[in-house]
């Protein structure tokens, strides 16, 4: 499948969208964020990294209350920065120090439509 910016989705080297949506209780939002900031301040720094952005739903009804997205270079950019055992241990503290349960959604995705405005 090729996408409009001319990248056939899935090609070693292409790059790639890391998202990750979470289930977190409301009160544990504004202490999690924090940590993610300090986790992703690591990855920012890894050779392949474009960018990346948390969004915080308006509503707290909605089921997933944060969504990470970044873009990297390539998967195996992406891979070897969160191989990282600092990152790992980090993430896994965020995990197993939070009050509630908190649920991440990992996944790496390829671009398969893009529109952009006329």
């Amino acid at each position: 499948m090729t996408a409009e910016n001319g990248l056939t989705a899935g090609t070693p080297g292409s790059p790639v969208t890391f998202i990750n949506v979470f289930e977190i209780s409301a009160d544990e939002l504004d202490a999690f964020v924090g940590k993610w900031e300090e986790r992703a301040r690591l990855m920012r720094d890894k050779p392949g990294f474009i960018d990346s952005r948390m969004h915080r739903a308006r509503s707290s009804d909605s089921r997933f209350q944060l969504v990470n997205v970044s873009h990297w270079e390539s998967q195996e950019a992406w891979e070897a920065a969160t191989a990282d055992p600092d990152f790992s241990a980090r993430t896994r503290a965020a995990r197993e120090g939070a009050k509630q349960p908190v649920t991440p959604n990992p996944a790496v995705y390829d671009v398969v439509v893009e529109l952009t405005a006329p």
